[in-house]
């Protein structure tokens, strides 16, 4: 009976799994460096994107060409959008995003938390959150113009809901991480209640956390346009809708790409902050 034969050259090379590190014995699935491949990725998508639009296959109403974009976002970054400059416009969002991320942090880790650790809060919180987790924003929306107005509490509270369900979720979960026979260990020793929460829990659920607030952090930016939809006259999402009216497709582009950029940096941040502060992560 024939062995089967290896594949070589190039498909060879990418399905090869990382060589094995000292101590170890087999190569960790899915470890590698990536970045020559994500490198590859973005530049073929760029590469199409200007193939396309040089060919003309597609009006330049519906897809501008990369060159059209690039040169819309430097006339905005130096003359600014609607009277306002491009920087206030970002400030704006970023306020915005950022501060509803803030609160719901403040507020969504310490409840995840207490209904990971009780079931009271776990019975009393757990319904009225999975019941409006699946609820778009949009869906919402008239109800915070009702409530709050169309000033700066509806905009903020939108995309706190947005991103508060997903952090509690990530808190609540993480608390399930904490193997029982840590907890068992730490009571022995005659740990008190809040020193296991402390030294035992809170590690094995920072994973989670983290993984949860990520998510969050999406979820705000995906809520941001909707919630600059109510009255808004600054913002990146007020810029993306308002040029859409117009059918200033560059303008909408670059919107997106900028919104894109900063969330993706958010999140290499929170990957940094991820791999310090819990190294051991996917090593147990």
């Amino acid at each position: 009976m024939s062995k089967p034969s290896k594949p070589t050259g190039l498909i060879a090379r990418l399905s090869r799994a990382r060589p094995t590190k000292p101590g170890e014995i087999y190569g960790v699935p899915g470890q590698g460096n990536t970045l020559w491949l994500s490198a590859c990725s973005v530049a073929t998508f760029f590469f199409i994107w200007w193939l396309v639009t040089a060919m003309g296959w597609v009006k330049p109403l519906f897809v501008p060409s990369p060159q059209a974009v690039f040169g819309k976002f430097i006339a905005i970054w130096n003359d600014g959008f609607t009277g306002t400059p491009f920087l206030e416009h970002l400030g704006v969002s970023t306020l915005r995003v950022f501060g509803a991320f803030l609160l719901a942090c403040v507020i969504g880790l310490p409840l995840g938390l207490a209904m990971g650790m009780s079931p009271l809060m776990r019975g009393l919180f757990d319904p009225p959150i999975e019941f409006y987790r699946p609820i778009p924003p949009l869906a919402y929306l008239p109800l915070m113009i009702i409530w709050f107005g169309i000033g700066e509490t509806s905009k903020i509270l939108l995309i706190f809901l947005s991103v508060f369900a997903p952090v509690v979720l990530g808190a609540r979960s993480g608390v399930k991480s904490a193997a029982i026979e840590q907890i068992h260990a730490a009571y022995s020793f005659g740990a008190s209640r809040w020193q296991v929460m402390r030294y035992v829990i809170m590690p094995s659920a920072l994973p989670e956390i983290l993984t949860a607030m990520r998510i969050g952090i999406g979820f705000g930016w995906t809520t941001l346009v909707a919630a600059e939809m109510v009255a808004a006259t600054k913002g990146l999402g007020y810029m993306v809708l308002s040029a859409s009216q117009f059918l200033q497709t560059p303008v909408v582009i670059m919107g997106i790409f900028v919104i894109a950029i900063i969330a993706f940096a958010f999140d290499l941040l929170m990957r940094f902050v991820e791999r310090r502060l819990v190294p051991w992560k996917g090593r147990m």
